[in-house]
């Protein structure tokens, strides 16, 4: 895939240390919306070096348990949860699909490049009924939504199931952004029902996104469809070994869950403190609409700090500071921007809000 059709995601430090002429080791990156103080990995044996990862090695049992899986209900380790929405276009005969916009792009990129009609679904509207999921074959939803942090009623997103799969569709949802404690927003518990399928991922919460590890829970047909679609040793034996140990470190994963909440609220009162009240978000990151969006980024960029720019509508990501220096730096290049009066969103819509 060449740079030119490639789509834009969080993270390319290089590309911003070359456009701004700033040391990569120099920049604060903010763009990613993962954990900056991820799982401690610990050392391996070297059998998960040398060996061929064994399907039966207790990770299933592992993962199931983690997320709530029945135990009618598949579940398959997969190479990051962007594995998965790679393979499961390619399962469905062309249909009409519908994502969120705004909305993590792969997933409608997925869609469309297997042949399917993709229909963007504005968040913005949702309130005004949900009949446009009578039309759709398919419905990819992510919850929370990656920018926004909108997160949909769970009941609600049993209904719109029940309808995708009254007429043999799919709902996929992806939990990335889901922390392990939120179990009563997952849809985990629920994915022994046709036609229903979770993504999940290491990635964000336990700061492993290097790992590249994930997992695809539901309708047990369809992932074993996926299975063999991407064939076996998939996910490798140190990422194998180190979800196990993760999954099961339930002190470590209570604990990071409480401090990214406190350090979210802290990142949206210092952002308010500029003038740039957040819109949304989740733990690990926060949405700003603002006309100033590109102007803003730019400054940032100058003093080497890099986030995540969206163009419909105008908005920012700022993921989470490591440790107290960054918080101070991200403070001291904030207080420096001129932010117009009304030209970020107001602080009073909250567009992350349960419908």
């Amino acid at each position: 895939m060449t740079s030119r059709n490639r789509l834009e995601h969080g993270g390319r430090l290089n590309e911003a240390a070359r456009q701004w002429g700033i040391p990569r080791d120099q920049w604060l990156d903010l763009s990613t919306g993962i954990n900056p103080d991820g799982w401690p990995i610990p050392a391996l044996p070297a059998s998960v070096w040398q060996r061929l990862p064994e399907e039966d090695d207790g990770l299933e049992p592992i993962l199931r348990d983690w997320t709530g899986t029945p135990a009618r209900a598949g579940v398959l380790p997969v190479p990051g949860s962007q594995a998965a929405i790679q393979g499961l276009p390619r399962l469905r005969k062309a249909g009409r699909v519908g994502v969120p916009t705004p909305g993590y792009e792969e997933h409608g990129r997925r869609w469309a490049m297997a042949g399917h009609d993709v229909v963007p679904i504005d968040l913005s509207r949702l309130a005004d009924g949900h009949d446009w999921l009578d039309s759709l074959d398919v419905l990819v939803w992510i919850h929370p939504n990656n920018p926004t942090g909108l997160r949909i009623d769970r009941e609600q997103l049993l209904d719109w199931h029940h309808r995708l799969q009254a007429r043999g569709g799919w709902l996929v949802v992806d939990e990335a952004f889901l922390l392990p404690d939120e179990s009563a927003q997952s849809l985990a518990a629920f994915t022994d029902r046709a036609g229903l399928l979770v993504l999940k991922s290491l990635g964000k919460f336990f700061g492993l996104a290097g790992l590249r590890a994930g997992a695809l829970l539901g309708d047990a047909g369809i992932v074993d469809r996926l299975a063999a679609e991407i064939g076996p040793w998939a996910v490798n034996g140190p990422a194998r070994a180190i979800m196990e140990t993760a999954l099961q470190d339930t002190h470590w994963q209570c604990r990071t869950a409480d401090r990214l909440r406190r350090d979210s609220a802290r990142l949206a009162r210092l952002l308010a403190d500029a003038g740039l009240y957040p819109q949304g978000g989740t733990a690990m990151f926060r949405y700003v609409v603002t006309k100033e969006a590109d102007r803003i980024a730019d400054e940032l960029a100058k003093q080497g700090i890099w986030v995540r720019r969206f163009a419909r509508p105008p908005a920012l990501r700022f993921g989470l500071p490591a440790w107290e220096g960054e918080w101070t730096r991200l403070g001291e290049a904030l207080s420096g921007i001129r932010v117009p009066v009304g030209e970020s969103a107001d602080s009073g819509s909250h567009p992350s809000s349960v419908l």
